[in-house]
């Protein structure tokens, strides 16, 4: 694996862990076990948990944290400082099929519809993010819940589908 020497990687044991050569890593960039990305874009002084897939044409911004068991598809950005709680998915296909004209789909099959997740946001374990929202400043997206539609900045939503529950006074 070739890491940048102003890179840090830390295993944990046993050193299971697939980053591919075009994986483009920040500075003190924290790797656990069993993680798995390809082909994205990772910032300085980022957290991936275990059992984190993170696909192709991803882009992770500084300071974000990635919890165990999450699957960032491709078409997905995460601004600065975002928090992505455990076992959150990214949906990038609105309508999935597994073949097309009787043949298995190829990625010509399908668009990809992009998600943004703006900075500062935080998403809760076990939520389920559609595709082509986005995810305002500040905004928080409850445990458990399923998006929908866009996410208001300095905004709390939860449910499924996630709606509005309140206001954040924006932090000064």
């Amino acid at each position: 694996m070739d890491i940048r020497p102003d890179s840090v990687m830390s295993l944990s044991e046993p050193p299971c862990l697939r980053v591919a050569p075009d994986v483009k890593l920040g500075k003190n960039v924290r790797l656990i076990g069993f993680a798995n990305l390809y082909g994205c874009e990772i910032g300085d002084d980022v957290k991936i948990g275990t059992f984190v897939e993170i696909q192709k044409g991803v882009k992770i911004g500084n300071r974000c944290k990635i919890s165990s068991h999450t699957f960032i598809c491709e078409g997905v950005t995460l601004e600065d400082e975002v928090f992505v709680g455990h076992n959150v998915t990214f949906i990038n296909d609105r309508y999935p099929h597994a073949t097309a004209n009787g043949k298995l789909q190829t990625e010509a099959d399908w668009p990809c519809i992009p998600t943004l997740v703006k900075r500062g946001a935080s998403i809760g374990s076990g939520a389920v993010l559609l595709c082509g929202i986005t995810v305002g400043e500040n905004a928080i997206i409850g445990a458990g819940s399923v998006a929908t539609r866009d996410v208001p900045p300095d905004t709390i939503v939860a449910g499924n589908p996630a709606r509005v529950v309140k206001s954040i006074t924006p932090k000064s």
